[in-house]
């Protein structure tokens, strides 16, 4: 399947690039690693020097990956209309969490509805956003009223809304993309039921982290590449997650992070912070710290449908224009992924990074 075009950029070749890499620094630093803090560093991408094929191989799956529509439902059936047009044989669409602008049904309903009068892929996956908490801030759907929180919400409404729009269960699950293995990760609790000074952290079960530290080595040993989506980012890893917004998402980020960690062949989407896909740390290479993997794992940033941000010099961030409108497209070859960032709202390739298996 033919993907986006990038005339001076090449696919790095097939493993030298990487295995180069580990050979070096196995070699050289080992010891200093393990001491090291955790850091995250800019990927190699396809402008690495050394040799390269031109050839990459044939596309053995190619999905796509937005998140954060929040209502905006006018960009969400332009990201699709243009993922139909750039992807059309599509194995899949991950909708990496906040789906609606507060967790209400008729706001499910408004995204299926949506998505029903626009071509799509077939499967299309769902995570859950933390904007899916947020009914119990409304005393009814035209009435904020944040004094009176929940506003008799339960938590397990909200739980049930979701499930009843995804066919499912539970927040996490396995799904398949055209033979590629996904995880999608999700909270199992709304913290601000469980602790007062809480609001949109993320709490793991043991039970999840179990799973997913199951299916990773399962998926490792059988030499897949797993793609694992979380809405929340994780931090020290992409763009915007050194920002005191959005560095404690997570209240287990060691153990994930630890979990994470020893798989080169791990990419990990996140979302939530809505930067721009322009910044150079939409992508970076996550290394933890006693993992015995000295490259770390692949992270990506995955944009949003509805606004982006940027830094604003402070500390904080600051907004674009709302019609900003981005995701991204992922190309799974034999030995390499090629992750493709879309500008939605202008019909354009933004950037692309070429990742290497091991």
């Amino acid at each position: 399947m033919p993907g986006p075009t990038f005339p001076s950029r090449s696919p790095l070749s097939r493993r030298n690039a990487m295995v180069a890499s580990i050979a070096a620094l196995a070699g050289a630093g080992a010891a200093v690693a393990a001491a090291a803090p955790a850091n995250a560093s800019p990927s190699r991408t396809a402008s690495v020097s050394g040799s390269a094929s031109t050839d990459p191989g044939p596309v053995l799956s190619s999905f796509n990956v937005i998140s954060d529509i929040q209502g905006d439902l006018g960009d969400f059936g332009r990201a699709l209309d243009d993922m139909s047009s750039t992807n059309p044989r599509s194995t899949g669409l991950v909708v990496n969490g906040d789906i609606t602008p507060r967790g209400y049904d008729f706001e499910y309903a408004a995204v299926r509805k949506t998505l029903d009068e626009h071509p799509h892929a077939g499967q299309v996956h769902w995570g859950i956003g933390n904007h899916e908490f947020y009914v119990p801030k409304y005393k009814d759907p035209n009435t904020l009223n944040q004094a009176a929180w929940p506003n008799g919400t339960t938590e397990a409404s909200l739980f049930n809304s979701f499930y009843k729009f995804t066919g499912r269960d539970q927040v996490y699950t396995e799904i398949s993309l055209g033979g590629v293995p996904g995880l999608i990760l999700g909270t199992e609790k709304y913290m601000k039921y469980h602790d007062a000074s809480k609001w949109d952290e993320v709490w793991l079960s043991d039970a999840q982290l179990a799973w997913l530290r199951e299916r990773l080595a399962f998926w490792a040993a059988r030499g897949k590449p797993v793609m694992v989506f979380s809405h929340h980012p994780l931090p020290d890893t992409v763009s915007g997650t050194r920002n005191k917004l959005y560095s404690a998402d997570y209240l287990q980020a060691d153990r994930l992070l630890g979990i994470l960690g020893p798989y080169p062949n791990v990419f990990l989407f996140s979302s939530h912070t809505h930067w721009a896909l322009t910044l150079a740390d939409w992508e970076v290479r996550r290394t933890v710290p006693g993992s015995g993997n000295l490259l770390g794992f692949q992270v990506f940033n995955t944009g949003a449908i509805e606004t982006l941000y940027t830094d604003n010099g402070t500390g904080g961030e600051r907004a674009l224009d709302r019609l900003e409108n981005t995701g991204l497209q992922v190309s799974v070859y034999p030995d390499q992924v090629r992750i493709s960032a879309r500008d939605f709202r202008r019909k354009q390739w933004l950037k692309e990074a070429w990742i290497p298996l091991v």
